[in-house]
């Protein structure tokens, strides 16, 4: 035989129908699995709490371009509308400091209420639906994050408790204070007059009282901000929790707070330029009342309406001057203003715009419209950004570097403003020598009514830019809308799912058992069907032999009609076909290992061809591990060692078995040198002599992987059968038997599978022919193809079996 044939080396591919029947052989694993998942799925559905998502939308004004608010009544005060990204305004949003002044506006969430179910395992969170509300002391200390449990007893009273080191227990009336040195609270009915237990199902329930800075990280972490169009300015936020209508109440609020907050940072120029202005009216108002008072007492006593034309010339010049250097020294305040904000280190977003006094130099409005727009920056920056983070270094560097900048530019505006105030007083020292000319009582008038005029024209100037501020604060409007805000109706629950549990349920019920069948087979090393012999060696079968079911060692002998029976006539078929020729009579049963079944096999064998009036005889070679005598129940204290020792004759070795025409050899006391024994000339001189008087000797031989003693035996063997046992036999022992086969070192082997296991097994019991390496064309399939059952096989064929008839009809 070429050992080289293309055939002998098989490509790996995967076996369905091998799989298939492996799988339908441990439908009760399946079935054992999918209870379990689909149990699991069940309890996850059943006690898991529901979460629900919840989401709103805004629009988002990034750019200015068209803008109604405060700009367009003030000059100057568009300085302020810098223009935030749509990645500032999400950072805003998700913000620590946001979502921290939206909870503190949401006082229901201060505490947490929670059902707890009957058995225990089942929670259910009530928002503001429980039945009971707590009030608590906010001067006391309260232990935040800790499980306080209500029992309800009736619409008087209640059970308080309190676990672990407190060890509170006792009974309440609603409305009474509870007080000790970790809590002060009052429990009161929400709604006394309609309060009924019926409506729950269960009475223990439990409160916390949050912590702000705990619950604000837990609401941070769980808002999704999503741009609906990259190119708009559309976001959509989404929450989720456990009660729908709290997540809608808090997105509600988030949405509302940031669109106050941007509306109150667009009127802070406004109320600030207000402030402002009121400040320098008080100033104003009450030199303008003290003056006029003068002026009209001076006009009455001295009794002069007007002063004449050459003195209402030279007023008029002086009135002049006096405006100017009254608006200048308006500026210089304002410069004090700007420096008071460099000096402190205030929010430039918060400063009065230059052109409201009248300041229009474009170097020093440039300076502070960068300074608004790095604190503007800055503010974005600091609502994600750490403290050390390198971009809000940066820009504080870039803030110092422009507080000094604007520093220099202001001391130099105010020397100019210096000069030009010392330019006015000379201008109006001249002036001045004019009027001393008048007479003295028009001079006076003059002096007077310069005061007046002065004061009158600051206030009216004051009152138009103070209205000019009113009505930009009134003006201003939203950057940002709700389009969509959160709705109850709109909140879906997305866990648990159930039908997704259930599927995934399902697709993990059925893949667990195949991983498991399919990682069992991976690293199983024993053969388990007919492609493990293929691959390994090139020996030919010649039968397969069932699981014996019953109690004895010969079960074709008290069950002659049985599967196991009908799989031995076969055997003993196929062995007449090998040993066709007339001198060939001696069969060697062995295996490689102990426990695979030779000297089961070699007794039934033995039986199976007396039953057919062959007189044959059973001998026992396995001298150093005698068992054939213990499972025939026969003596073993002369056997074929004390032949080859010459201490008795081979009429004496005989023993005659109840069955008709099976005589038995046994082994015989253990010798100390068996393989010796057996190469002496008494063991050829027996063999010769028991074919004169046997038509077929078996013999029960010793493993070959352990002892040469099967070996010695194979000269006188004209068929040897190894024994192979199904999910027993190792893999190995395939390749050690072919390297046998392939030395011709013994003649006419060939391999029996023993101890098959149907419907487990796959392969040999489904129409395998076991004849195929001599062309007889003999085929025999255990209990299948030849449509022959023993009478236990038929019992206990169900729902499992037809299937495997079915699939093997179709093959």
């Amino acid at each position: 035989m070429d050992y080289n044939d293309e055939r002998y080396y098989q490509e790996e591919n995967i076996d369905i129908k091998k799989f298939l029947f492996k799988i339908l052989a441990n439908w009760y694993w399946f079935a054992i699995s999918l209870f379990v998942a689909l149990t699991v799925a069940y309890l996850v559905n059943r006690y898991s709490e529901p979460v629900y998502s919840v989401s709103s939308t805004i629009i988002v004004k990034g750019d200015q371009k068209s803008r109604v608010g405060a700009e367009r009544f003030l000059e100057g005060m568009e300085i302020v509308q810098t223009m935030n990204t749509l990645q500032d305004e999400i950072a805003i949003l998700s913000s620590y400091k946001m979502t921290n002044m939206t909870l503190n506006r949401l006082k229901d969430f201060e505490i947490s209420y929670v059902l707890v179910g009957r058995r225990g395992i089942k929670e259910a969170k009530l928002y503001n639906r429980s039945p009971f509300e707590v009030v608590y002391d906010t001067t006391h200390l309260q232990m935040r994050g800790y499980k306080v449990f209500i029992h309800l007893i009736d619409d008087k009273r209640y059970r308080l408790q309190i676990n672990e080191s407190m060890g509170v227990d006792q009974v309440m009336n609603y409305g009474e204070p509870f007080i000790n040195d970790r809590f002060s609270f009052v429990i009161r009915l929400r709604d006394p007059e309609n309060f009924s237990l019926a409506q729950w199902s269960s009475r223990k329930f439990y409160f916390v009282i949050n912590d702000l800075t705990v619950l604000t990280n837990y609401y941070r972490g769980k808002l999704s901000i999503v741009e609906n169009d990259k190119k708009g300015s559309v976001l959509t936020l989404t929450t989720t929790g456990y009660v729908a209508q709290q997540e809608v109440d808090y997105l509600n609020m988030l949405t509302r707070v940031y669109i106050e907050r941007g509306l109150d940072d667009k009127n802070k120029m406004a109320v600030n330029t207000i402030e402002f202005i009121d400040h320098q009216l008080t100033e104003v108002v009450d030199s303008l009342r003290q003056v006029e008072r003068t002026l009209q007492n001076f006009r009455r006593t001295n009794k002069i309406i007007d002063i004449s034309k050459e003195g209402s010339s030279v007023f008029e010049q002086l009135e002049m001057l006096q405006n100017e250097k009254a608006l200048l020294n308006m500026q210089m305040k304002y410069y004090d203003h700007v420096l008071s904000y460099i000096e402190e280190k205030k929010d430039f977003r918060d400063i009065i715009a230059p052109s409201v006094m009248g300041i229009s130099d474009p170097i020093f409005t440039g300076l502070i419209n960068r300074m608004i727009g790095l604190y503007t920056e800055r503010s974005a920056l600091a609502y994600s950004a750490q403290e050390f983070n390198p971009s809000l270094r940066i820009l504080e560097q870039q803030i110092a570097d422009g507080r000094q900048t604007l520093l220099e530019n202001v001391g130099n505006m105010i020397k100019a403003a210096r000069i030009t105030q010392a330019d006015f007083d000379d201008r109006m020292s001249e002036v001045e020598k004019e009027i001393n000319k008048l007479p003295v009582t028009e001079r006076e008038l003059i002096g007077i009514q310069r005061k007046f005029e002065v004061n009158n024209n600051i206030y009216t100037y004051l009152l138009q830019k103070r209205a000019e501020a009113g009505i930009a604060k009134a003006s201003n409007i939203e950057d940002s809308k709700v389009l969509d805000e959160a709705r109850i109706e709109n909140a879906h629950k997305i866990r648990p799912k159930s039908s997704l549990n259930y599927t995934v349920a399902l697709v993990l019920g059925l893949m667990i058992p195949i991983l498991v069948i399919l990682l069992f087979d991976f690293f199983n090393n024993r053969i388990m069907d007919k492609k493990d012999i293929e691959e390994n060696t090139r020996i030919p079968v010649i039968g397969s032999i069932g699981h014996n079911k019953t109690d004895s060692d010969i079960p074709v002998l008290i069950k002659p009609k049985s599967s196991i029976a009908e799989s031995f006539r076969a055997l003993r078929t196929n062995i007449q076909f090998m040993l066709a020729e007339p001198h060939k009579k001696v069969i060697a049963v062995s295996s490689t290992i102990s426990g695979e079944g030779k000297t089961f096999v070699a007794m039934n064998l033995a039986t199976i061809v007396a039953t057919s009036n062959r007189k044959t005889l059973l001998v026992g070679i396995d001298m150093r591990k005698p068992k054939l005598h213990r499972d025939l129940n026969v003596p073993n204290d002369i056997g074929l060692s004390t032949y080859l020792i010459r201490q008795n004759s081979i009429d004496e070795l005989v023993i005659h078995t109840e069955i008709e025409h099976l005589d038995v050899v046994t082994s015989g006391p253990v010798p100390p040198n068996p393989a010796e024994l057996l190469e002496t000339d008494r063991m050829e001189e027996f063999i010769e002599t028991m074919k004169q008087r046997y038509d077929y000797i078996i013999l029960d031989s010793p493993p070959v992987a352990i002892v040469t003693d099967a070996i010695l035996l194979t000269k006188y063997a004209d068929t040897t059968l190894f024994v192979v046992r199904h999910n027993y036999s190792h893999k190995n022992v395939l390749v050690f038997l072919d390297e046998i086969y392939k030395k011709q070192d013994i003649k006419n082997v060939c391999l029996l599978i023993n101890d098959i296991k149907l419907p487990g097994y796959y392969g040999y019991g489904y129409g395998y022919g076991y004849g195929y390496g001599y062309g007889y064309g003999y085929t025999y399939s255990y209990g299948y193809g030849n449509e022959y059952y023993g009478e236990e096989e038929q019992a206990e064929r169900g729902i499992i079996g037809r299937i495997f008839d079915f699939l093997h009809r179709k093959k």
